[in-house]
């Protein structure tokens, strides 16, 4: 099937008779790959085992094999506190941290998955029955303003720096800082970043940046770029999401947008609702309090955050709302721009498919639109995979002129 900008195939007819067994067949033949979940900072607890099935936790290797998926990229995530050079350094290390315990972790599990640190490694992978794990720094932060921590995270195994997370750093602005634009986009240091990203073959994520952010790395990336967990503004409000123009320039630039299943960035929420309250009155008391707030402090509001949220339980988006996001991102700009990134133990989660398990939910939803098989191979990673290879290549390009 071949989808031209403005027509896509869910109107076209509404396949009411699926069986299981096809689902499960079309979703097994393609290359599957989930660009973000923050299943490491679960690895980090002593009592969460990720080569068991867990009961908590969204994403552990048994569950991955039971949804079919193949591959997925686990966040390094680093939250931000004040960047002095003391906080930078603690997030530096933290990072090292985390990466050494994951690719340890896994590590122990041989048998049933690898660290991946290509894009062809996820094939090979797959075909001996394993499960490939990419790494990924969510947060520049702990680049600090040190250009050579790029390169050295990179032959660490990390393979894209989302560029920020929910605020300014020195690399860009944010698109959730409440303070006033920094940068007005992307900084000096953060234009050396994308150009040494480049040169590496490390793919750009440009989830969490502000429009001004983005639109800079567009017009200075020579590879193409990817947003690892966003969805489609013109759906769900949201500052996080990415506007039509933003969808427009990706595609542009040949990249894709890998669809989030956090519930906010898929339906705008009820503003009247008791949770919806509690969370941002629990954001405005950590934001006042975030840049002195110690180790034992920061872990005694999550805790409050995990119970409040347990207590007040979200009605949460369905599979068919989140596949109208990738709907429209066809609709605007064809099948080659749109894949998968859950968010996972990150906030991630739907009705219908709220843990890496479920993931046939999602094929059989697009089955039901009339997607192709092919179509569908290529959301659920042929389009990311291409862009991977092509930052590989690029970089191959710049090495070779060196």
């Amino acid at each position: 099937m071949i989808i031209m900008a403005g027509v896509w195939p869910g109107s076209a007819q509404n396949r009411a008779d699926l069986t299981e067994k096809e689902v499960l067949r079309v979703h097994e033949k393609s290359l599957t790959i989930d660009t973000h979940c923050d299943t490491p900072m679960n690895m980090l607890k002593r009592n969460f085992d990720v080569g068991r099935r867990n009961n908590t936790g969204k994403v552990d290797l048994p569950r991955m094999k039971e949804g079919g998926l193949d591959a997925m990229f686990f966040a390094i995530f680093i939250s931000q506190q004040a960047r002095t050079e003391t906080n930078t350094r603690s997030a530096y290390d933290l990072a090292h941290e985390m990466i050494d315990t994951t690719v340890a972790v896994i590590g122990r599990y041989g048998d049933l998955a690898g660290i991946a640190r290509n894009a062809e490694d996820a094939l090979i992978m797959e075909k001996s029955g394993r499960r490939a794990i990419y790494l990924g720094l969510e947060n520049g932060f702990p680049l600090g303003k040190e250009l050579s921590r790029v390169e050295e995270f990179y032959r660490k195994g990390i393979r894209y720096i989302t560029l920020c997370h929910s605020y300014h750093n020195d690399i860009c602005d944010s698109s959730s800082d409440r303070a006033k634009p920094e940068h007005n986009g992307l900084s000096h240091f953060g234009r050396l970043v994308i150009m040494e990203m480049n040169r590496l073959g490390m793919i750009i994520d440009v989830s969490h940046i502000s429009d001004k952010s983005f639109f800079d790395v567009i017009s200075i990336s020579l590879a193409p770029v990817i947003a690892s967990h966003s969805s489609v503004r013109a759906l769900a409000r949201h500052q996080r999401n990415m506007s039509d123009d933003m969808i427009r320039a990706l595609a542009r630039n040949g990249g894709v947008i890998q669809i989030c299943l956090l519930d906010e960035y898929i339906r705008d929420p009820d503003v009247n609702n008791e949770r919806y309250r509690l969370e941002r009155e629990m954001r405005e008391k950590y934001d006042a309090v975030k840049d002195t707030l110690s180790e034992a402090g920061l872990a005694a509001f999550r805790k409050e955050w995990t119970e409040m949220r347990e207590k007040y339980p979200k009605d949460l988006p369905s599979v068919a709302d989140y596949v109208d996001h990738i709907d429209h991102v066809v609709s605007l700009v064809g099948i080659n721009h749109v894949g998968i990134g859950s968010d996972f133990d990150g906030g991630g989660g739907l009705a219908g498919c709220n843990d890496v398990s479920e993931f046939p939910n999602i094929t059989r939803e697009l089955l039901k639109r009339g997607y192709s098989e092919n179509d569908i191979a290529k959301i659920w990673g042929g389009n990311f995979f291409r862009v991977f290879r092509k930052v590989e290549s690029i970089a191959a390009k710049i090495s070779s002129k060196v």
